[in-house]
């Protein structure tokens, strides 16, 4: 199948959307298919042989964050020669309803659409507003698909219709195989994320952290992301800085070697998630998770089974619960059990299937109705007096 996928942000500043669409790309790759992504990047960014890329984007605030965004004239001028070129199958366009390629891909684009709905966000002004502009390119949506309850939710309030739920998928086995690394083992705790993103929740556990090392001075926080590592630690007392250690950006195998290291990773999220491929991968790698009671955190969490929930932006709630944690390995190694099984769901092995499952139905759908439209006289075009002579 030739397979034609459009990430809404820039390919050269990590998220999860793009880890999922990158994902999702080389398991159909692997699978035999012919796959090309669309995406904004920058010219002089290294990119996969299968990513095409459609310019540089430019940032947005969008729901709490700042996307890198690529939307415009000439945008539309790369997405239509990328559409021609690629004569593809079924087109997997995510985000259609931002600023974005999306949008763009989901106006010029003809044949099946599948569409991926990543944000939840249950009071989008912006996104009521828009939904005059946004209609004609939602209606030629073959079949839609959200990440989680809360995308789906998001979806059906502010633009109607209805999708399936898919979730983000992990390659749950390359983190259960990770090396652990010995400098990163030994009363740690760890957080992955964007540090000068408030809603990314470094904030709370910075808060957290001077009750947490009273109990627990032996503790320490290592902290991967991107970000103003001064400003991070401004707020915390100059004698407890030094149990904080930044790690900057991480590769991959990186990410998985401290997920599968430390003792206790800890999701301080306060909003705007809709899913949680954070706590998935940490999971996957076998860490036990400490994670804010978020809609969307307690559904991959299981409602609290598969890992622990604190109150949302409550520092005081955090650092109890970390406290405990950090002293209970019973508990720990419980959560570690009790998570490994758990995220099987979530391996592209699942994942993976299920959205070919809607790519099959939407061009075998397509198909149908071609030959339908061919069929003399009973095809769709005799039946709406359409028929040629």
């Amino acid at each position: 199948m030739k397979i034609g996928i459009v990430c809404p942000y820039s390919w050269d500043v990590p998220g999860g959307v793009q880890f999922h669409i990158r994902d999702l790309a080389d398991h159909l790759i692997g699978l035999g298919h012919d796959v090309s992504v669309l995406a904004p990047a920058d010219d002089d960014t290294p990119l996969p042989p299968y990513v095409v890329s459609a310019g540089r984007a430019v940032p947005v605030p969008y729901n709490g964050s700042v996307a890198r965004l690529n939307f415009g004239f000439l945008s539309a001028a790369r997405v239509r020669r990328w559409l021609h070129d690629g004569t593809f199958d079924v087109i997997h366009i995510h985000e259609p309803a931002s600023p974005s390629l999306g949008l763009l891909a989901c106006w010029a684009a003809q044949g099946p659409i599948v569409a991926t709905f990543h944000t939840s966000n249950p009071r989008s002004r912006a996104m009521i507003a828009a939904y005059p502009i946004l209609q004609p390119a939602l209606e030629k949506i073959s079949a839609r698909i959200a990440v989680s309850e809360y995308a789906r939710r998001t979806l059906v309030e502010h633009l109607g219709g209805d999708a399936v739920v898919i979730p983000n998928g992990v390659d749950v086995d390359f983190f259960a195989k990770a090396e652990p690394r010995v400098e990163w083992q030994g009363g740690t705790v760890g957080f992955i994320g964007r540090i000068d993103e408030p809603r990314k929740g470094l904030p709370v556990l910075m808060k957290a952290l001077p009750q947490i090392l009273a109990e627990r001075p032996g503790t320490r926080l290592l902290v991967a992301g991107r970000g103003d590592e001064e400003e991070a630690v401004e707020t915390l007392p100059e004698e407890l800085r030094s149990r904080v250690e930044f790690l900057g950006m991480v590769s991959d195998e990186d990410k998985a070697r401290l997920l599968r290291s430390v003792d206790l990773y800890v999701a301080p999220n306060t909003g705007g998630e809709s899913f949680g491929i954070i706590l998935v991968e940490a999971m996957s790698a076998g860490a036990p998770v400490l994670a804010a009671d978020l809609d969307a955190f307690a559904q991959v969490l299981d409602q609290g089974a598969a890992g622990e929930l604190f109150a949302n932006e409550d520092a005081d709630a955090l650092a109890a619960s970390a406290v405990r944690l950090l002293g209970d390995a019973e508990r720990r190694a419980e959560l570690r059990v009790r998570g490994s099984a758990h995220v099987r769901r979530f391996d592209w092995s699942t994942v993976g299937a299920d959205i070919l499952s809607v790519y099959e139905t939407v061009t075998d759908g397509a198909a149908a109705v071609a030959a339908d439209e061919s069929d003399e006289p009973g095809g769709l075009l005799a039946r709406f007096g359409l028929a040629r002579d």
